[in-house]
């Protein structure tokens, strides 16, 4: 064989073996890539369950606030139905609802 021959045919194995190489990075690459987006995705799963049960939470305690809002208007209610000469204003300066002032306080 001759010395031309030999060099072609390592040339020839060197460039098979980098291109070998190269293809195996890549598939290295490309997997590693999809370790990374499956890791996201769970990720992602996990925080839109946290989101949805925090919004279920903001919803029900939403809920529990109206009730309680109907609770106390229907509470007010009642008490002007017992009560008609209470001035129900929303400014909380009702007649017997108010704190007596320090002067007449001093004056009984």
């Amino acid at each position: 064989m001759s010395t031309l021959w030999i060099i072609v045919i390592v040339a020839a194995v060197v460039v098979l073996l980098a291109v070998a190489f190269t293809v195996l990075g890549r598939r290295r690459q490309v997997e590693k890539k999809r370790e990374e987006a499956a890791d996201l995705r769970e990720q992602a799963r996990k925080r839109a369950r946290s989101a949805k049960q925090a919004e279920l939470a903001a919803e029900e305690h939403a809920e529990r606030a109206k009730r309680e809002r109907q609770a106390a208007q229907e509470h007010a209610a009642r008490a002007r139905e017992v009560d008609p000469d209470v001035d129900d204003r929303a400014d909380g300066d009702r007649r017997g609802d108010r704190e007596p002032d320090r002067q007449d306080i001093a004056a009984h």
